[in-house]
């Protein structure tokens, strides 16, 4: 495992949100965002062009709550809508969930540690206030996706989503990378899931790199410990910038 590269200005990055720039919070709606980074992410997005992206599971309406009044690039729910500009769509037909969506409720019901997130094109279930309730939720989600056509089931820290099936951040990358101020740029894609492995596969394909925030098997070529650390690295970026011509890092 490398240390963090060098950014340049002759980047594209791609950040995850959750466990990535913030830290896990119990609950979706109680993550906090660190004082200084929303003019961090500003900056930086000025720097490169245009040349930064949000890339998450969330809705986009949580991304640009949580990051107003900056709104960014957006591939939310894991690649099932984009932001490219200002208008948003979906990279993908939208599935009828109405079956997974009766099945999460019931057990949400009947489960008072268990959450649902309803959104445009999936729907997730977090157990991690009741983590014992794993294998149920897992068999539930399995049971009601036999109703779907579609989709796939997608785990996460303490989440389970169904979503799109072919939807996914290494997919969203490589979509963006194909458009201005994108293209022909070198990607960087920070994440710190094993959703976000499919989002090293791709930056790593296309020459750039892969940064995993905490502890965990990857396949990113480098390693950032917390959250903390990573949004310093990104302020020193901002702060003492360097520039393409200089000498690229391995």
């Amino acid at each position: 495992m490398q240390l963090l590269p060098l950014l340049t200005t002759a980047h594209a990055l791609f950040l995850d949100f959750d466990g990535t720039l913030t830290e896990m919070a119990p609950r979706p709606e109680a993550v906090r965002v660190a004082s200084g980074l929303v003019p961090t992410l500003s900056a930086l997005h000025t720097q490169l062009g245009g040349a930064l992206a949000i890339v998450t599971g969330r809705r986009e309406a949580d991304i640009d709550i949580f990051l107003a009044p900056l709104r960014l690039p957006l591939a939310s729910e894991h690649g099932a809508q984009y932001r490219l500009t200002d208008t948003s769509y979906p990279s993908i037909a939208q599935p009828d969930l109405e079956p997974v969506l009766r099945a999460v409720q019931e057990l949400v019901t009947l489960h008072p540690g268990l959450l649902m997130e309803p959104k445009r094109s999936s729907v997730a279930l977090h157990y991690r206030m009741a983590p014992h309730l794993e294998d149920l939720c897992r068999q539930a989600l399995v049971c009601a996706m036999q109703g779907v056509d579609g989709v796939e089931l997608l785990p996460g820290k303490c989440v389970f989503e169904v979503k799109p099936r072919g939807t996914n951040k290494g997919q969203a990358i490589t979509d963006f990378m194909t458009q201005a101020p994108f293209a022909g740029r070198i990607p960087v894609f920070v994440g710190d899931d094993v959703t976000d492995e499919a989002g090293f596969a791709a930056v790593q394909a296309l020459g750039g790199w892969g940064i995993k925030v905490g502890e965990g098997p990857t396949m990113a070529q480098h390693r950032c410990m917390t959250p903390a650390a990573l949004r310093g690295w990104l302020s020193a970026a901002r702060t003492h910038w360097n520039h393409p011509h200089q000498e690229r890092q391995p």
